[in-house]
């Protein structure tokens, strides 16, 4: 079952400043849309009818960590990772990686929660739902070893 997928994206200039590296609201997107591409590559939609049920998923939490720059025209490799499964909710946890001198090198890490949530077509209202079995069949948390390798940094003031 898959619990890993790597989404690569080539930096566009929209997605730069004056600078021309990446906005940090643009990770954000790269890591919605690389899990949007795990749910097609398990045939699904992230927004979509189950078993007569309209289904979305609004976000609980997001956080990113910046290690180094992303320039216009440079190849990330997102990595997506199910850090956790529960009855109603998803939790991912992403890595970003891009070539530095011939060395694939972490450039930042990020996490996301969300809830599978029914939509009301007709008032717009959510309530929170179980995860479609057919869905849930297909996903599951990584091994616990490999999520222990990328939980978020943490990271020590410097002292000097």
């Amino acid at each position: 079952m898959p619990y890993e997928f790597t989404y690569s994206h080539r930096v566009v200039f929209a997605e730069t400043d004056l600078a021309g590296i990446v906005h940090f609201a643009n990770f954000y997107r790269m890591m919605e849309n690389a899990e949007h591409a795990f749910f097609r590559s398990l045939g699904f939609s992230v927004h979509g009818d189950f078993d007569g049920v309209h289904v979305g998923w609004p976000r609980v939490s997001a956080s990113c960590e910046f290690f180094k720059p992303l320039r216009f025209e440079e190849v990330v490799d997102i990595q997506l990772l199910v850090a956790e499964v529960r009855t109603r909710s998803i939790r991912y946890l992403f890595r970003f990686w891009k070539e530095i001198g011939g060395e694939r090198v972490e450039i930042a890490r990020g996490a996301v929660a969300t809830v599978c949530a029914a939509l009301d077509k007709t008032g717009g209202k959510m309530s929170a739902v179980p995860i479609p079995a057919a869905l849930r069949e297909k996903i599951e948390a990584a091994p616990s070893e490999l999520l222990a390798e990328i939980l978020p940094a943490k990271k020590t003031p410097d002292r000097n």
